[in-house]
């Protein structure tokens, strides 16, 4: 569930930044404002709306991207020049209207949720460069930039998704109906590659399990010469379906979702070759040797990344079901002779993001992986045997990285100076920036200049230039082409916040209920308002607390905002990153595993008996707590296991892990039937009795990754219990709440609740 539930770790960063921004921020605002709940959610937040789809040109001399207006309504496409640093219109507004419709245009809520949370392209750039293919609601249109005229290539009732270029750029891929279809861009029939897809039959397909929990955003990808396509088979005939009702209309309609929960049946995948020109699939598969897990076609494998080596050899990732052993196939796409190159294994779980990435090196001969294996991920360098890469596994030829430290991302490969670039946070936790290594890992060094939070996005041509996505706790974000070694030219810049006056949040260390670790943390004192009472404040606990996430960072504090209104009334606001959460080294994060909640509830009981000693305005009789989906889950397992905790808000709540996916679930937890004391211990619905403190409980009723059914077995156990708390439903909205009406309407709820619960004499 880390995609899931770090999507929306820091629920608020999406009303102040997406990725990037475009030309020029507008005048400063003049005077002093303060900051309201309006302000957070109003269109484009207070920093103004980032741009959408930063993409790099296939020969690297631009770098193009959707601007839109504070409404998302209106927008062009623009891009940078690389060379000159100066931006322009590629597509103008009226055309853009047409061929990338904005994602507000999406009627069913579900898929326009995931199209934001996935950020899924609405355009792509053929391999020449001159040439583009938009996505318009699910019809392709193939743009010239030479004569600025666009032609329509699908014309279906239903929609063509995930298109794709052939490396030559004289064809184009997509999926329709479950089915793969290639198509000549300058005319011609459409081929369909496949012909049995149907609901439970996915070819090419990546279903909403893989999509979340496994971070798959593909599963199909043509072969450099484009005679060939290797896809994924998702066959879902037995994976339990969950029914999403919506009841907004006259009559109440359902959406049956595919959704395995923890015991069930994963989707059953296996890899098949097609010619893309049609005809017949060649189905891969790998004896069992020496027990290794068998390349797909099995209930307990599972094949979150695959594709091509180069032409006629395909590589293949396949995990086992419970996630802590991984294998490294080659397989030769005609004759279906494989090759196993290499595994992995764990006493922990090996995670698909960020902990496991595969690169090839230009030169054809090599790879780098990522492992846990040290207990820190670093990045691993492999050779193979060029001439004969079924021959023999890969052989293990250097760590590039090592230390106590974690590498985030694998961003780019400078071929020509022998130099991997990646992002980590190896100056500090909170930190994350931009490095180089050489491929013999005897040089070592930080590319990025400013500390804070870096995101890179290197050019596909030669990782000479990057997109640098950048911001530090009080410096809002920018985005810049940069130059390696040189300068950064910005592009975007937020609205300026100076006239908000904004509170500057305090970096904190505690130590963990072990006694040894050290905890990051991040609070914010306010400097009087209504709550205080003797000199002393109220605090609000809000943190994460799951898996596959971090919070504490050296990064706009824009996911936070909502804190500063808290501190304007006088409560203090405190979050730390306990033991079991990510980018601190397998052994932080071990504690967790098939037990969740007593060592996070420990350890932030342990940070919170310290900041109230260590700041003795805190008022430790009033003491709040509350989080969204992990932290929802979180917030309830903590007003049930404490009584520390005056009162509480849980939104989207997991409220037993029985009721969540496989995939997440048993990474974590392991198979129910191997852990029934653990899956029921950590289950809120299970110890409502225990309730302690003034609860609001609050789901939107669409949710399709954390079913409102966790929040109605919870509700009916604090009802058998005999406790009072509050429920508040939003009808229609999936696992974000979004929408500028129910973001309003939830945080001025939020803020009530803790004003009536911790205000003096309460």
């Amino acid at each position: 569930m880390k995609a899931c539930f770090a999507v929306f770790v820091l629920l608020l960063s999406s009303i102040s930044f997406t990725i990037a921004q475009s030309t020029t921020a507008s005048a400063e605002p003049q005077g002093q404002k303060q900051l309201t709940i309006e302000d957070l959610f109003q269109p484009g937040g207070i920093l103004g709306r980032g741009p959408e789809n930063v993409q790099w040109s296939p020969d690297g001399t631009k770098v193009s991207f959707v601007q839109r207006d504070d409404t998302g309504q209106h927008g062009e496409l623009y891009y940078v020049d690389v060379a000159t640093g100066k931006s322009a219109v590629l597509v103008a507004s009226g055309k853009l209207t047409t061929l990338a419709p904005p994602t507000s245009s999406i009627k069913n809520p579900i898929k326009r949720e995931a199209a934001q949370r996935y950020s899924i392209a609405a355009y792509h750039w053929a391999p020449d460069s001159k040439h583009l293919l938009f996505d318009s609601m699910g019809q392709l249109w193939y743009y010239s930039l030479d004569t600025g005229t666009a032609v329509q290539l699908t014309a279906s009732n239903d929609e063509s998704m995930d298109p794709k270029f052939s490396a030559g750029g004289d064809r184009i891929s997509y999926i329709r109906k479950h089915n793969l279809y290639t198509r000549a861009v300058d005319g011609g029939y459409e081929r369909q590659l496949t012909k049995d897809g149907d609901e439970n039959l996915l070819n090419g397909e990546v279903d909403w399990v893989y999509e979340e929990e496994l971070y798959s955003r593909s599963n199909y990808f043509w072969s450099p010469n484009g005679k060939h396509i290797v896809f994924l088979q998702m066959n879902e005939k037995d994976v339990p379906t969950y029914p999403i009702t919506d009841f907004l209309g006259a009559h109440a309609t359902v959406d049956q979702e595919k959704f395995p929960q923890p015991g069930n049946p994963n989707p059953l995948v296996r890899l098949g070759v097609v010619g893309s020109g049609g005809g017949k699939i060649k189905w891969l598969s790998t004896p069992p040797t020496n027990g290794a897990l068998p390349l797909g076609n099995d209930p307990d494998v599972l094949i979150p990344r695959f594709g091509w080596v180069r032409d006629g050899l395909i590589w293949a990732m396949v995990l086992n079901r419970v996630q802590n052993s991984m294998v490294l196939y080659f397989v030769d796409a005609e004759s279906g002779k494989s090759q196993l190159m290499m595994s992995e294994s764990t006493d922990a779980w090996i995670d698909m993001h960020p902990e496991v990435e595969f690169k090839l090196l230009p030169s054809g001969d090599g790879y780098l992986w990522t492992s846990w294996r040290d207990g820190h991920n670093h990045i691993y360098l492999y050779r193979f045997r060029m001439e004969d890469p079924l021959g023999r596994p890969a052989e293990l030829v250097a760590q590039l990285t090592k230390g106590d430290w974690e590498v985030e991302s694998l961003d780019g490969i400078d071929a020509q100076q022998g130099a991997v670039y990646f992002s980590a946070n190896k100056d500090d936790w909170r930190q994350r920036n931009e490095y180089s290594v050489s491929l013999d890992g005897k040089t070592l060094q930080r590319v990025s200049k400013l500390d804070g939070s870096h995101r890179a996005a290197f050019d596909p041509k030669n990782a000479k230039y990057y997109v640098d996505d950048y911001s530090a706790l009080i410096t809002p974000p920018s985005a810049s082409v940069c130059s390696v070694g040189g300068s950064c030219t910005p592009f975007w810049q937020a609205r300026s916040v100076e006239a908000y006056h904004l509170l500057t949040p305090k970096f904190v260390e505690f130590k963990a209920a072990d006694g040894t670790t050290t905890l990051q943390g991040m609070l914010l004192l306010p400097p009087g308002g209504p709550m205080m009472a003797n000199g002393k404040v109220p605090l609000i606990l809000n943190p994460y607390g799951g898996p596959g996430a971090q919070t504490i960072r050296d990064a706009w504090i824009g996911g936070d905002l909502f804190d500063q209104i808290l501190a304007q009334q006088g409560f203090a606001v405190l979050h730390v990153d306990n033991r079991g959460m990510a980018n601190r080294g397998r052994a932080f994060a071990l504690p967790i595993k098939h037990n969740f909640g007593p060592t996070e509830l420990a350890d932030q009981i342990a940070a919170t008996k310290q900041a109230l000693q260590q700041f003795p305005q805190l008022d430790g009789s009033r003491i709040g707590f509350w989080g969204w989906s992990y932290g929802g889950y979180f917030t309830l397992y903590a007003m049930e296991h404490s009584d520390m905790f005056k009162s509480g808000v849980a939104v989207a709540p997991v409220t037993n892990w029985m009721l969540y996916d496989t995939i997440y679930t048993e990474r974590y937890m392991g198979l129910p039937k191997d852990n029934e004391k653990g899956y029921h211990d950590s289950s809120p619905v299970y110890f409502a009795k225990d309730l302690s403190g003034k609860l609001l409980e609050v789901h939107g009723t669409s949710d399709d990754n954390v079913h409102m059914q966790n929040t109605i077995q919870m509700v009916n156990g604090l009802i058998e219990a005999g406790k009072q708390f509050q429920l508040m439903l939003y009808p229609g909205k999936t696992h974000g709440i979004a929408g500028q009406a129910a973001r309003d309407h939830l945080f001025h709820m939020i803020d009530d609740h803790f004003m009536e619960t911790l205000a003096p004499g309460k």
